[in-house]
């Protein structure tokens, strides 16, 4: 009996050892690997930047399922584009709204350059959240939100084109019974494209729901664009 009781103070001893040791760095971590580890959720990601910004992306919508597709629904002004990505497999809706495999648009020029950049850096919420965590100097939580400046190479990794110079950013994390809920960055930094250069002040805001309800739709025709 007396080892039973010896055994069970260190048990709870060792655990609080671990929970003393924990980060507001480590729990966000925790957090997005929760969220990544639910059978299906979905989320709204916005995109916030100023009057003058040359581009200003709408909304995009997606849905995801553990080891499944991942949907989602890109605005860009009046059009909107659907993508599909499984794997290291995806596909897109072209203007007309016909699906066409990733692979088959990696010399395209223009738009389609640029909409396979975005499709071939996209990361799910969870594993995003993660990157941004781990690309923090420091997280602090006040309250139920974390938040911390980005390193230098973690602000710049945020930019998908061009030669970024003074790249900085900060991040936000909010966190639901253990799990990441919302997430919002912000970077800003001075982009040389094709010998254009501009000012990049955006803010990005990633909004979790449906957890666990949520149902990943796939034509097969874009099924078969992933074949």
């Amino acid at each position: 009996m007396k080892t039973q009781v010896l055994f069970s103070a260190l048990t709870l001893l060792a655990g609080s050892l671990i929970a003393a040791d924990s980060s507001p760095k480590d729990d966000i971590i925790a957090a997005a690997k929760k969220l990544g580890g639910q059978a299906n959720y979905s989320w709204r990601t916005t995109v916030a930047v100023p009057e003058s910004a040359q581009f200003k992306p709408g909304p995009t919508e997606g849905q995801t399922e553990k080891d499944g597709f991942t949907h989602l629904t890109l605005s860009f002004g009046e059009n909107t584009t659907q993508a599909v990505i499984k794997g290291d497999k995806a596909a897109v809706t072209n203007p007309e709204g016909a699906w066409q495999s990733l692979s088959d648009l990696d010399n395209a020029e223009g738009p389609g350059r640029f909409l396979v950049r975005i499709i071939r850096n996209f990361r799910v919420p969870a594993a995003q959240a993660a990157e941004l965590a781990t690309a923090t100097k420091e997280l602090k939580k006040d309250g139920d939100v974390y938040s911390g400046d980005l390193t230098e190479e973690g602000a710049k990794a945020q930019f998908r084109f061009g030669t970024v110079s003074n790249p900085k950013g900060s991040v936000k994390f909010w966190v639901k019974d253990g799990a990441l809920a919302k997430c919002e960055f912000k970077v800003t930094g001075k982009v040389d494209f094709n010998g254009n250069e501009f000012d990049v002040d955006r803010t990005t805001t990633v909004e979790v729901k449906e957890v666990g309800t949520t149902k990943v739709n796939v034509s097969e025709e874009a099924k078969k664009k992933l074949s």
